[in-house]
């Protein structure tokens, strides 16, 4: 695991771990997904739709330079939080980089246990796309 996502990593598991329950983490995960980034609405097309999600997500991934960064939004507040977290650790990475790091944070932090059955399959396909992006610039 590279040190950049791994530091990533790390900076999540330690502010979950700062919350003594999963009603306040929950709180904290849907006030980053309110941070978010402004996700332009000509990016919110079919294409850009991502697919094994409940809710729903819009992806766009770009390159620059060397690095590999997206942009997403959703139309829930817990999967919008979510995303924060994902663009956190993965973007503006080297594509490499992504590939060598497992989302090791989802364990650490309690989100396998602690998260609906679909919202975890809309997790797991938001980490595969930005995979599959990495992927493909390699």
């Amino acid at each position: 695991m590279t040190s950049e996502i791994k530091h990533a990593q790390d900076e999540l598991i330690e502010e979950f771990s700062l919350f003594d329950n999963w009603v306040d983490r929950y709180q904290y995960i849907i006030d980053l997904g309110k941070r978010l980034p402004a996700f332009p609405e000509e990016w919110r097309t079919d294409e850009r739709k991502l697919h094994g999600c409940q809710s729903q997500v819009w992806f766009h991934i770009q390159t620059e330079g060397d690095r590999l960064s997206f942009q997403a939004i959703s139309d829930s507040a817990i999967v919008s939080g979510l995303i924060a977290i994902l663009m956190r650790v993965y973007s503006e990475r080297q594509p490499q980089d992504i590939l060598d790091s497992p989302p090791d944070f989802i364990h650490a932090i309690g989100l396998d246990e602690h998260l609906s059955p679909t919202r975890s399959n809309g997790l797991g396909a938001m980490i595969q796309e930005i995979r599959r992006g990495a992927r493909a610039v390699l």
